[in-house]
Formats: C-alpha cells, structure tokens, sequence
C-alpha cells in the first residue's frame, strides 16, 4: 500500500499479514481522492474512517492536510498498527477501537466526510444500517458526505440518501449526501 499524494506522497506501507483487512486499492483510492479533490480543501475538513483497517484511507487524507482524523476499527491489532504508523509518519490520527455500529449509535463526533469500507461479505442491509445511523444520528456536517465502499455485487442505491455510484474495476464508492442537499 502507497499514499498517492501529498506531503508523504510515494511512501509505501507495509501492513502485518495478520491483520484482517483488505485495503482500498491504489487506482481505486486515487480515483477517489480526485473526485474529493474537487469538492474539499483537504485542510479544513474532518473525517471520519470507519472499518479503517490499516488505516490506508486516513494516511492518504493526513497526507494532503487534514487534521481532524478519526479511525475506527474493532480489531486491537488494527488500531496498533494505524497508531504506530501515525506516530512514525508524523501525522495526527485519533484511534477508536470499537465495533462501528456501537459507536456511531453513542458518537456524538461529526465531520465532513464519512469514510466506511465495511468487509465486502456484509449483506446490503449491513451497509445501509450504517447510512441509516449516520444520518438519523445527524453525524455529517452542513455539505457532508457519506461514502461507503462495497463490491460490485452490492446495491445501495435503494437508500434515500444515495446520491451516485463511482466503479472501479470489482470496488464501488457509494456517495451519500444529507436527503436537503439531494433536492
């Protein structure tokens, strides 16, 4: 795994094996990252990544300036690694090990972006649940987005709050915005 761009752009990462994740892949993120690009100023937006995993994601948005990170993930040795990283690469990541929904029911944390690359093997209902707390529980700032990543074989579009789909060869970014900002 690399950061694309920004201040620690080129840097590889090299994740344990034993960590039960399974990263975005680099022409996915890129093509994410430029989408976002032309929507944020990566230095004035917090972000939320949820099922961070390795912490692929959040690396990429310290990279290019963010400041307000918060990673989320249930397992211990995944919130090791991403503290680890963080502290050598020099960049400000808050960790939160936590199972997702637990935390996004109690959380009263908000941001601009929402980041969740839940395990592909989840049933729809287990991705839209996530949409459905976050926007119940109002976690997303005035013009924020909620992305949620999936594999092809999923449909989220059924959900009020869907906006559009991005593909990238077998991964699908799932945009969701606030139901005001859709009309």
């Amino acid at each position: 795994m690399r950061i694309i761009s920004g201040k620690l752009k080129g840097r590889r990462l090299k994740a344990p094996k034993n960590l039960p994740v399974r990263p975005t892949t680099d022409m996915a993120k890129e093509s994410l990252f430029n989408i976002l690009n032309n929507h944020y100023y990566f230095d004035a937006i917090s972000v939320i990544d949820l099922f961070a995993g390795t912490g692929n994601i959040s690396y990429e948005f310290a990279s290019r300036g963010t400041q307000s990170i918060s990673a989320i993930d249930a397992n211990y040795n995944c919130i090791r690694y991403i503290n680890k990283t963080a502290k050598e690469l020099e960049i400000p990541i808050n960790t939160f090990k936590s199972d997702v929904y637990k935390f996004i029911e109690k959380s009263s944390l908000k941001a601009d972006i929402i980041f969740a690359d839940p395990p592909y093997n989840f049933e729809a209902e287990e991705f839209l649940k996530i949409a459905n707390i976050i926007f119940e529980r109002n976690l997303l700032n005035d013009d924020g987005l909620l992305i949620i990543e999936h594999s092809k074989y999923t449909d989220l579009t059924s959900h009020k709050n869907h906006s559009y789909d991005k593909r990238y060869g077998g991964n699908v970014f799932s945009f969701f915005k606030c139901k005001e900002e859709l009309e």
